[in-house]
């Protein structure tokens, strides 16, 4: 039987990372893949989700363009182009994540892996055996919510689009429902993004969520918003989407972006004791250890906080600590967020609502028109907010919707994470003219709560 320190069950961002760490400590590692080696992130979500936004992002920039005195520049957007250069990059980078694994000296074995006992992993009735198995499957897109949803594409088959729909149905309110919603608008298709909630974006910042909504119907999306969904049906060539007030949304072409679920099922997880949640979730310690000893689960698969850098962050951990001597966790109470539609959303920390809840607390908010956008007569508006600890003035929050907000509040997390107080940012200079400034010029506190 064949034997290694390590057996990975998955080859995405989070099995990939903790097989290259554990193999540079000495370990020898098998890595075990049924699909494209790079995992959701890379094969079919952030990677193609952005740029399939660059691509749509042109749109506003050749309007923009010609404001600043270029002319000539109007263009007709070809999916299918865009689709061919997108898949040449795609396999560009498995390329590149095969070789990377390799390079640390892992080996890779493409099949179908399952648990048969403790210690032992049966890939297509092969037995492999190791003192340390990480299960780092991922999720995949949940197609339950309502009746007849199975007749909706999800990203996956959505990312492989050659022609725009004229008319699209979205269907959800999450991050992945408002950006591929945000993406398809900007490529000139006529969006609806049908969800139950008043607003999109549940568990995000609520001046956040409103300032989005409000920027996607500006650009002309339709919100059928505030109603729950019942069923989704065939109607001729198209689709309808029943509500519960008895309403319906029609469109040409339909996409589930209800959310995702772990990828455990045929892991054979019963067989070694591990239970799993009703969505599919493998429960796992501050070290990322499962009920079973000797497996350990990190990224999508375990439902904490599903984003590649935590996914890599969390892998990198766990080889740290099991094979480096250097034991590590990971802090998932503060993780910065992207939300890359148009305009785009960065955020860390707490909401206003939530650092409220835990005492008194100090709001610095700054609005205004982005000066590209204002020259070139454009409506778009940038909201930045900061939430501060009014006892010791702490910033806990950082948030921010407009222009290269991910970009920024990236750079901002460094601050939050270190423990930075509103009087740090005032005492920091700002670069101008930028956006960013504004960040570093918010004086007084726009409400005070008291405890």
């Amino acid at each position: 039987m064949n034997s290694y320190d390590l057996i990975t069950i998955g080859a995405g961002s989070g099995g990939v990372a903790a097989s290259r760490r554990a193999a540079g400590y000495g370990a020898r590692v098998l890595i075990v893949e049924n699909d494209r080696v790079g995992g959701t992130c890379v094969i079919r979500g952030c990677v193609p989700k952005k740029l399939m936004m660059y691509a749509a992002g042109f749109r506003e920039s050749l309007r923009e363009a010609h404001a600043f005195g270029w002319d000539g520049l109007d263009g007709r957007f070809d999916l299918g182009r865009w689709a061919a250069s997108k898949k040449a990059e795609i396999d560009r980078l498995e390329d590149a994540y095969r070789g990377l694994i390799a390079d640390a000296g892992a080996e890779l074995r493409a099949g179908h892996a399952k648990l048969v006992a403790p210690g032992t992993v049966e890939v297509d009735g092969q037995a492999f055996q190791a003192g340390r198995i990480l299960i780092a499957t991922g999720a995949a897109p949940a197609r339950d919510a309502i009746a007849g949803l199975e007749l909706a594409m999800t990203s996956n088959e959505l990312l492989d689009l050659r022609e725009l729909p004229a008319s699209i149905l979205v269907i959800g309110g999450g991050y992945i429902a408002v950006e591929f919603a945000s993406i398809l608008a900007g490529m000139g298709a006529q969006v609806t993004l049908a969800f139950r909630d008043r607003s999109p974006l549940r568990g995000f910042d609520p001046d956040l969520r409103v300032r989005l909504a409000g920027a996607l119907e500006q650009r002309g999306l339709r919100l059928a918003c505030g109603v729950a969904l019942q069923a989704l049906e065939r109607v001729g060539p198209g689709y309808a989407l029943l509500r519960a007030d008895g309403t319906r949304v029609e469109a040409a072409a339909v996409l589930n972006a209800t959310g995702r679920r772990p990828t455990t099922a045929g892991l054979g997880l019963e067989r070694v004791g591990i239970e799993t949640a009703p969505n599919g979730a493998i429960a796992v310690d501050v070290e990322s250890r499962t009920q079973a000893t000797g497996i350990w689960a990190v990224g999508d698969v375990t439902n904490r906080r599903n984003l590649t850098p935590v996914a890599i962050a969390e892998a990198r951990a766990f080889a740290d600590t099991e094979f480096g001597g250097r034991p590590t966790r990971v802090d998932h109470r503060t993780v910065a967020t992207a939300v890359f539609t148009e305009p785009s959303i960065g955020t860390i920390g707490l909401s206003e609502p939530e650092a409220i809840a835990l005492g008194p607390t100090d709001v610095y908010e700054s609005e205004f028109r982005p000066m590209k956008s204002a020259f070139a007569g454009g409506a778009q508006r940038t909201y930045m907010k900061l939430v501060v600890d009014g006892r010791d003035d702490r910033v806990l929050g950082v948030h921010m919707i407009g222009p290269d907000a991910p970009e920024i509040v990236q750079s901002l997390a460094v601050a939050l994470t270190c423990g930075a107080t509103k009087r740090d940012f005032d005492r920091t200079l700002a670069v101008h003219p930028t956006a960013a400034e504004e960040f570093m010029l918010m004086r007084a506190p726009q409400r005070r709560t008291a405890a």
